[in-house]
């Protein structure tokens, strides 16, 4: 394929987009229906934008909990796995980058300043969220399968320190029964904490 056509392909395909942006934005004027998060998502990810010509195989935008949004709303996915354990958080900034072969290849590349808030898993709607500050976060399920965590176990969950998010990624987890142990000794006086900051039981004096 000549760099002719690779160029009159990438014209179609932002002509395309910038179409369907148009048409978003005229739905939501006649409904009334707008998704401020995703619209947050995409400004971020527009101002992130590095002006750089643009060659076709190179993506910068904004993780949104899930996948990723580029500046024109156009979303990838990113695999579960690697946003699980690179404990990624809503607005964080990422770079796609695909390979010839077709391969996705993604880079964390401006993260958030990030705060960390305490919870308890639940179900809801079929899906794990952890309930913290009076608001049930979406958290992923690889989080979950990789921690092992089981509905009422407590969950650390960081969050953007700014903004108001709707995913947390999980970074600690407490299981229910320790939890409810600590509670119980802690009510009982049967343990005591040490110089260490160590729980051990206490002793009869």
């Amino acid at each position: 394929m000549s760099d002719d056509s690779l160029v009159h392909i990438q014209e179609l395909v932002d002509s395309a987009m910038s179409s369907l942006k148009t048409a978003h934005a005229m739905l939501r004027e006649l409904t009334g229906v707008s998704d401020s998060t995703r619209e947050r998502h995409v400004i971020r990810a527009s101002s992130m934008a590095s002006g750089a010509p643009v060659s076709g195989r190179v993506v910068e935008g904004v993780f949104d909990g899930q996948n990723m949004v580029d500046k024109n709303g156009q979303t990838y996915p990113v695999p579960a796995n690697y946003a699980s354990k690179s404990k990624l958080v809503e607005e964080d900034g990422m770079k796609l980058t695909i390979t010839d072969e077709g391969k996705f290849i993604y880079k964390q590349i401006a993260p958030v300043p990030r705060r960390t808030v305490l919870g308890v898993l639940i179900q809801e709607d079929g899906q794990y969220k952890v309930l913290a500050e009076g608001k049930a976060f979406r958290v992923l399920l690889a989080s979950v399968t990789f921690y092992r965590a089981e509905v009422g176990d407590q969950v650390s969950i960081l969050l953007p320190q700014g903004g108001d998010a709707k995913w947390g990624a999980v970074e600690a987890v407490i299981p229910k029964h320790i939890a409810e142990a600590a509670a119980r000794a802690k009510v009982s006086g049967e343990t005591e904490q040490g110089e260490d900051g160590e729980l051990s039981p206490a002793l009869e004096k």
